[in-house]
């Protein structure tokens, strides 16, 4: 099932209220489909990038009624995310940060970076892997990034860019003196303001909409 651009669905949505079924059987790309992606891999390859195939997770559909969110995935390659299509539906997750303060955590991704090389994103997010959880998958990204632990968080929304990654959004709120450690995946960072049109101006469009989006979220 091919789905649309844009907000699929919107929560919020407790962590105890998204559920998750895998099917056995990887998704078999077609042709054109595998030649674009071993293509993007050689790319990064020759920028030095240290990425390698292997099998993720990607969106076969979802329901969401009486407030509950339901994902179906199956496993297909990782690399299928780096290439356009309305099929690939490649899931990955998508972390924002908040401090006590109310402030967003953001980060420049380093130029060897498969996507968003940098660029500023805010939070933390990454491929799920086969089997996983993905909402396990939010708070795995957010201790591998930046070294942190949420005080509590929720899943904000599941979204289709144009590019056809699929992206299940959530907000984290991290303690009072939480301390952030970058991984290599930055080289800079920041908190920017929690009100969104005080953001700086390398702070691009869509980062804008999703801040937009998720800030008066408790």
């Amino acid at each position: 099932m091919s789905l649309p651009v844009g907000v699929l669905a919107r929560g919020p949505w407790s962590p105890d209220r998204v559920s998750v079924a895998w099917r056995d059987a990887a998704w078999e790309p077609s042709g054109d489909e595998s030649r674009a992606a071993d293509e993007k891999l050689s790319e990064l390859r020759d920028r030095g990038s240290p990425a390698h195939d292997g099998m993720a997770a990607r969106l076969v559909g979802f329901e969401a009624v009486d407030g509950r969110l339901h994902l179906e995935l199956q496993p297909a390659r990782w690399s299928l995310r780096l290439i356009s299509g309305e099929e690939t539906q490649s899931l990955s997750v998508l972390c924002t940060v908040r401090d006590a303060e109310g402030r967003w955590l953001a980060g420049r991704r380093a130029a060897w970076l498969a996507s968003w090389a940098g660029r500023w994103a805010l939070g933390a997010g990454g491929a799920v892997e086969v089997g996983e959880d993905p909402v396990a998958a939010l708070v795995r990204e957010l201790e591998e990034e930046w070294s942190v632990r949420p005080e509590r968080y929720c899943v904000e929304a599941l979204a289709k860019t144009p590019g056809g990654l699929v992206l299940l959004v959530g907000q984290a709120w991290l303690p009072p003196g939480a301390e952030v450690q970058p991984d290599a995946e930055h080289d800079d960072f920041a908190w920017w303001p929690p009100d969104v049109e005080a953001w700086p101006d390398h702070a691009d469009d869509p980062l804008r909409l999703m801040g937009a989006m998720l800030q008066d979220g408790r």
